[in-house]
């Protein structure tokens, strides 16, 4: 029998649903295997994750010829409902978890592959176990960001910033890392140690803030950092910047894509070894005499 063409959905179709990184690999696994046999497809996408892409909602049935279910559990009225609506195709499900073999969500594809819960096959490995990260993999950006410090009133542009900041980063390929400075020995969320905060920056490529201790921590660490002052007319992270003589500081004003973008480019290039410079170096420190000075006294 030759196949027309194939349509691959998920849980990442559903509207409902979701995508998650395993559920995609997987995806990915098999459109790499559906490429070398010559299996022409296209995939369903979650409006809410793709929006304007191909979806179950636009999708036209009657191209297709095989429907391939991939990943995630063969449960729940929306695995069943594409049962009737490709009834004319050859429905198959591959790298999913059988949850009940008699429910009609299993019953309905021809082959189920099952990565566990199949009574009559042991457990596979996930699909997407068989992909392999790329050798340069995305830029990991920790975010230091703060809507707060009411104490500049009418100066604040600290939501205006964090606005600004979080969309366009939203645009990059680049893995974000949102990160608080505060520490909690109570919330397993947040850092109890100053240490742990050293950790997590010292593992990222560059740190975006509108913080000052944002800026002062990424480069204790050798790790370049883009600062945002979120004060009009400049105020404590200029300074700092300043003080540290770190030029990738963007006044409230002017926090712009093209600026953003020429600090980006900064940063990832000649921003490294001025950031590790800043991190080998001793910095000048009035705290001794103030303190020799008041035992003086």
């Amino acid at each position: 029998m030759t196949f027309r063409r194939a349509l691959l959905a998920g849980w990442f179709s559903f509207e409902d649903g979701e995508a998650t990184a395993g559920d995609v690999l997987a995806l990915r696994r098999v459109e790499s295997v559906a490429r070398e046999v010559g299996l022409a497809y296209d995939v369903a996408w979650s409006p809410a994750f793709r929006p304007g892409e191909l979806s179950l909602a636009t999708v036209r049935p009657e191209r297709y010829d095989v429907l391939v279910f991939v990943c995630g559990p063969l449960h729940g009225p929306q695995v069943e409902a594409l049962h009737e609506e490709f009834a004319h195709c050859r429905r198959l499900a591959v790298g999913v978890s059988v949850i009940d073999p008699g429910s009609r969500a299993v019953r309905g594809f021809a082959e189920v592959i099952a990565r566990d819960g199949s009574p009559s096959t042991a457990p596979r490995p996930d699909l997407s176990a068989g992909t392999r990260p790329p050798r340069q993999p995305p830029c990991v950006v920790a975010t230091v960001l703060t809507a707060g410090q009411h104490e500049y009133a009418g100066q604040r542009r600290h939501e205006e910033t964090v606005r600004r900041l979080t969309a366009w980063l939203g645009a990059h390929d680049c893995a974000r890392l949102p990160l608080e400075t505060r520490l909690d020995t109570r919330d397993w969320r947040l850092c109890a140690t100053p240490e742990q905060v050293d950790a997590l920056l010292a593992r990222s490529d560059l740190v975006v803030t509108n913080r000052l201790h944002g800026l002062v921590l990424a480069l204790r660490v050798g790790v370049p950092v883009i600062a945002v002052d979120p004060v009009a007319g400049g105020a404590k992270v200029s300074a700092q910047a300043r003080a540290l003589d770190w030029p990738a500081v963007i006044p409230a004003e002017r926090l712009d894509g093209e600026t953003l973008q020429h600090w980006w480019d900064w940063a990832r290039t000649d921003g490294r070894a001025r950031a590790a410079a800043h991190a080998a170096a001793p910095l000048p420190d009035a705290l001794a005499g103030l303190l020799h000075r008041a035992l003086d006294g």
